[in-house]
């Protein structure tokens, strides 16, 4: 039998004893070292050879990975280690490091229930590991550490112990502080300390690791570490003490089994009755209850189709069920289940039981964020990504004959990644791709090309502006075609608490309505106001303060459609509006149906949200970048002169061991092309990465030029309104 098929069986054996499962993802700034340590783990649980593990890079299963050298998608992969003698089933999930695919960090963190977060030894806590813990806290998936590249610190930067220990003690209260920041109001400590063993130390490269338990076990040193690997005897120190039993002791040791982690868990990602049989099947892990899944990858398999991976709360899932998808009608027939050992599926004759990750086929109607049950139920909380789409290409095929078969792999590449924005115009034959990075749209059209066989052609970057209220409005009379219906609106900003707490999905109108209104208290709304929402779009927010107008129940509906369609088009460049409320304070309306139809309400409700917007003066917005630059202190003039060329500024610029760290903030669209910059500016000897941070109003000299621009592009008029003199 081959290692493979006996490594799928030992995993089918597990899967009914949820207090032997760990379901766990592997996170960490882009280079510190996941794939190489999944390689590791894959090799301790016999699934890899060993001595091709850290260059095999398995859980790197595309080609445009392999030769990037990063991961682009997370990859799953179920294997067994045995701990205190007994059998455990770990699935893991190794995710992308870098900003562009953070969005498959969020999703896999709402299947596991621990993180095992891989710090640099020398680089120490970067921008990205604090996004990927924040990610995991959120879903309430608890954190442990690896620091890796040890090796570096003794021969690259030849420290002694007591500079080692100083460095490895600030990485770790580096990773506590960002912890305790993050859980101040939780009422369990999950910070990381080396003696209860949730801290481990290694070299993912050279396969050794160590941790306090397994320093007791194996009676090895810090001192004895040094000494091996200044001598060059790696390959002794990873026979005494190899990374992959130590990193899955600890894992096994301390991360939640199922039983433990869904009871608490539940409560923060299902809004649903506590009180119903559903909530306690979930909580309890019942194999025997109603099927709830919870889809957080879409991929694609040339022979099988659409699969369909996810976490499974309760009960069990089993080929030929009918099961309910959130937001779709009918049902979809479950074609197989199985578990994914790297980049194979391996196809199970059983059912998979509540507490594993499974990966399932025919769940046509599945988007990434699905929530698939036997009965119809409240679905999930939405999995909300931390970063908006900041960046937009034209995709176009280059032959009209592959059209219909582009305008299909775009519906599935929106399908899988959900913080890929898609806008498709039939008419003209483009197609707009909004993304997180110039990176993640190069990957995405490289595999349109290569993979879907399809010759396309891209336009050059365009960046996605936002428009924003800035003071309040006098009140404005919005008046349908037919003159017989009128409409009174004002708007004002909305305060920052509030706009982030709609991001986070903390205030939504699929909450109850007094959970609402409390949330938008303690973000700051006053008591009357936060009564009297009626919708939430984006991150706007109406409010109706109308007494007693008759018909206006009927025809709030279509109010809600102007208002979106105002919204979503804004009026100085047709972009999308953010962080505005809105309140209706009167209406007239006509008696007769037949005169407050669509045809009236929509435009007078646009009309009315447009001018209240240009009377609380709306300015354009424009995503804005952190930027951290390592760089040797010779180049450190070069490196910031690029920051400050780009209309950025420089925050901080401070020393890191040898080498000089600029932090800073840039706008996205002077941004494009910098990596290419950077590098002939300080010939090589920089590494950067960039996060989003936002938006923020664009200078007043540039509103006007910009404007334009981006009407030109649309094919709009050029005039403005008169009542825009302040751009």
């Amino acid at each position: 039998m081959g290692r493979r098929k006996k490594i799928v069986q030992e995993c089918e054996k597990l899967m009914d004893k949820p207090e032997q499962i760990r379901n766990i993802a592997i996170a960490a700034h882009v280079d510190h070292g996941k794939t190489t340590l999944s390689d590791n783990l894959l090799a301790g649980a016999g699934m890899i050879s060993d001595e091709t593990a850290g260059q095999q890079l398995a859980m790197d299963t595309k080609e445009d990975e392999q030769e990037r050298g990063i991961t682009i998608d997370a990859a799953n992969v179920s294997m067994t280690h045995e701990w205190e003698g007994e059998n455990h089933l770990i699935n893991l999930i190794d995710t992308p490091g870098h900003v562009d695919f953070g969005g498959d960090v969020t999703r896999a963190m709402r299947a596991v229930d621990g993180a095992l977060v891989v710090v640099d030894a020398v680089e120490g806590a970067m921008p990205q590991t604090e996004t990927v813990l924040r990610q995991a806290l959120r879903e309430g998936v608890k954190p442990a550490l690896f620091i890796n590249k040890v090796d570096r610190l003794i021969n690259e930067l030849q420290e002694g112990p007591e500079e080692m220990q100083k460095r490895l003690v600030d990485v770790i209260s580096d990773v506590n502080e960002l912890i305790r920041g993050m859980t101040e109001e939780k009422d369990y400590d999950w910070t990381v300390s080396v003696e209860d063993g949730t801290v481990a130390f290694g070299s993912a490269l050279y396969k050794w690791g160590v941790s306090m338990p397994s320093m007791e076990e194996t009676g090895i040193s810090f001192g004895d570490i040094m000494e091996l690997e200044r001598g060059g005897d790696r390959q002794e120190l990873h026979e005494r003490t190899p990374l992959s039993d130590v990193v899955l002791d600890m894992v096994a040791e301390h991360f939640p089994d199922p039983l433990d982690a869904q009871p608490r868990r539940i409560p923060t990602v299902w809004r649903g009755d506590s009180e119903s049989d559903l909530a306690r099947q979930m909580r309890e892990v019942d194999d025997d209850g109603e099927v709830v899944f919870m889809a957080t990858d879409i991929s694609m398999d040339p022979h099988a189709g659409e699969i369909a991976t996810g976490r499974l709360f309760s009960g069990t899932i089993r080929k030929g069920q009918e099961l309910y998808v959130s937001g779709t009608a009918g049902k979809n027939r479950v074609q197989s289940v199985g578990v994914f050992m790297g980049g194979e599926r391996e196809e199970l004759d059983r059912g998979v039981p509540a507490g594993n990750i499974a990966a399932v086929t025919g769940l046509r109607d599945a988007i990434a964020g699905s929530t698939v049950s036997s009965v119809e139920m409240t679905p999930f909380e939405s999995i909300e990504h931390i970063s908006e789409p900041v960046i937009t290409k034209s995709v176009e095929a280059e032959r009209m004959d592959d059209l219909p078969k582009l305008i299909q792999t775009l519906q599935q590449v929106a399908k899988e990644d959900p913080t890929i924005r898609i806008e498709i115009n039939e008419d003209t034959g483009e197609h707009l791709i909004s993304g997180q990075g110039e990176l993640h749209l190069e990957v995405i059209t490289q595999r349109i090309r290569d993979n879907q066989g399809i010759p396309v052609r891209t336009g050059e970057p365009i960046v996605v502006y936002r428009e924003q209220v800035q003071g309040k409005s006098h009140e404005v009379e919005g008046v349908s075609p037919n003159r017989h219906n009128k409409f009174y609106i004002t708007a004002e900003p909305l305060s920052q608490d509030i706009v982030d707490s709609i991001k986070l999905g903390e205030i939504s109108m699929d909450m109850p309505e007094l959970e609402r209104r409390e949330a938008l208290q303690e973000a700051g709304m006053d008591k009357d106001t936060s009564q009297n929402v009626e919708h939430i779009h984006g991150t706007n927010i109406l409010i109706d303060d109308t007494k007693g107008i008759q018909h206006l129940n009927e025809t709030m509906e279509l109010v809600i459609e102007g208002l979106e369609e105002a919204l979503d088009d804004g009026p100085l460049a047709a972009e999308p509006v953010q962080g505005t409320l809105l309140r209706l304070h009167d209406a007239r309306l006509h008696e007769d149906t037949i005169h407050r139809g669509p045809a009236q309400v929509i435009p007078a409700t646009r009309d009315a949200v447009h001018r209240s917007l240009i009377a609380g003066q709306v300015k354009l917005l424009e995503p804005i970048q952190n930027v951290r630059i390592d760089v040797a202190s010779e180049y450190m003039g070069s490196a910031s002169g690029e920051i400050q060329g780009r209309r950025g500024r420089v925050d901080d610029m401070y020393q890191e061991g040898d080498l000089m760290v600029i932090e800073g903030i840039a706008p996205v669209e002077e941004m494009i092309g910098f990596s290419s910059d950077i590098r002939s500016a300080t010939e090589g000897r920089a590494s950067w990465n960039t996060e989003n941070a936002g938006f923020r109003v664009l200078s007043d000299n540039l509103q006007r030029e910009k404007i334009m621009e981006i009407r030109e592009r649309k094919g709009m008029k050029l005039e403005l309104s008169q009542a825009i003199d302040y751009i």
